[in-house]
């Protein structure tokens, strides 16, 4: 039987099915989740449809052990299991309109089930399967024409397509005003010439939300105009495109791209919104992206700060359990403590996400500051997972080395700390600007 939440879409159908047992690391079946249990996360404001979202793709997750990612690390393959169940059960379109087949849902919940998936053991690498499907799709459900939607979006939500985000680009890297990819308008095609880099799941991925220059920067008043977004076929067989795989640390499931545009035709109804307004389009994904991936460093962060707390009650030396003494305790205390504030702040941005201030500088703000906080507090908790373990930690069977590998991710995507700096210091405290 199909579930509801909030009168939406009976799209949460993992709800409906047989409980499946609770998430544990392999043979360390007193392990527990270090992140909230239910009622103190009632207690702390979150709501019904966050917690039943948690629980409903926690069903889910819970058919990918450890073992499993951990194959995948090292074979580098896309987990297509679990982007097939999670499509299965309606979580591509969470956040995507009712009348497309999506759930209308918020970013809150989107968070949570981001949050839940990193924190299940899949960590960063399960939770990018999905992560642009959820994030770039968002410039696209609010600016495209109703008939843009109805054709663009319902085969991702079910799982046909997936997209990917092309907006970073070799020369420019943070400058996103000076993106150098052009799309030259003839008749009813653009055609794209160029090159992006770090674009995630290109490998798989059957459309692109693109981001590209159509009048030349000499020629625009400001930088922020000339720039349009489009929501593109990416056509691995057509001339004019091609791709070259970037060899990564952690997350090595989910591929990393440079991707090389020569006169790549796209037809002009691709273009998403006003031509030369694309950078005011994109910042509405640009900010989800944020909030996202501070949800999906909190999970991780727990994963790791949960393992070392198992690891940490039953690793006797000198006749007593290690974390008995305050030298491993603390430190594990103290990474809890960041992840929990940091917590707070992913999820208030979250909530004033959807409360309708998308573009807002308040958003802004608050998005950067979750990011920031999430990121680093999960890089604190997984090298102390590590350190926990002592030299187990630098062992492939106790996961906690992958979780460090993967940390850097939110620590450096999709903005630097320094840039966020930057912004808060400008936005929040209105210093001058320093970049």
């Amino acid at each position: 039987m199909a579930y509801r939440i909030a009168s939406k879409t009976p799209l949460i159908r993992s709800l409906g099915r047989a409980a499946q047992p609770p998430l544990r690391p392999p043979n360390q079946s007193r392990c527990l989740s270090a992140s909230a249990v239910r009622p103190i996360m009632e207690m702390s404001g979150f709501t019904e449809s966050q917690l039943e979202v948690r629980e409903a793709v926690s069903k889910i997750c819970a058919n990918y052990p450890d073992e499993y990612w951990m194959k995948h690390d090292e074979t580098g393959e896309y987990p297509h299991e679990l982007h097939a169940d999670l499509a299965r059960d309606g979580w591509i379109g969470i956040a995507l309109p009712e009348e497309l087949g999506g759930a209308g849902l918020g970013v809150s919940e989107a968070t949570m089930m981001l949050h839940t998936i990193a924190e299940s053991g899949a960590g960063m690498a399960g939770a990018q399967s999905i992560h642009a499907n959820v994030y770039a799709t968002q410039p696209v459900a609010k600016f495209a024409t109703t008939e843009q939607r109805k054709r663009m979006l319902p085969n991702l939500i079910a799982g046909k397509d997936r997209t990917c985000f092309g907006v970073t680009e070799p020369n420019t890297g943070l400058e996103t005003l000076k993106l150098r990819t052009v799309a030259k308008k003839d008749g009813d095609s653009y055609f794209i010439s160029g090159q992006k880099i770090w674009i995630s799941s290109a490998q798989v991925a059957t459309k692109m939300v693109l981001l590209a220059r159509t009048t030349p920067l000499e020629e625009v008043k400001k930088p922020s105009e000339g720039l349009s977004l489009f929501f593109i076929d990416l056509d691995k067989s057509a001339p004019g495109l091609e791709l070259k795989k970037i060899k990564k640390m952690g997350g090595r499931a989910i591929d990393a791209n440079e991707v090389f545009f020569d006169n790549y035709r796209i037809p002009a109804d691709t273009l998403i919104g006003d031509e030369g307004q694309g950078f005011k389009i994109v910042l509405h994904g640009m900010n989800t992206e944020r909030i996202l991936l501070a949800g999906e460093a909190l999970g991780l962060g727990y994963a790791a700060l949960a393992r070392a707390a198992c690891y940490a009650r039953e690793r006797i030396v000198f006749g007593r359990p290690i974390g008995q003494n305050q030298g491993i305790q603390h430190p594990l205390a103290d990474a809890y403590m960041h992840l929990e504030a940091a917590k707070l702040a992913t999820y208030h941005a979250a909530r004033l996400y959807d409360e309708g201030k998308a573009d807002s500088k308040q958003v802004g703000v608050a998005a950067n500051s979750a990011k920031y906080l999430a990121a680093d507090a999960a890089f604190k908790a997984c090298e102390r997972a590590v350190l926990t373990h002592g030299g187990m930690g630098y062992a492939q069977e106790y996961h906690v080395e992958r979780y460090l590998r993967e940390v850097f991710v939110p620590r450096i995507a999709p903005v630097s700390r320094e840039m966020i700096m930057n912004y808060i210091g400008e936005k929040a405290l209105g210093l001058p600007r320093s970049y």
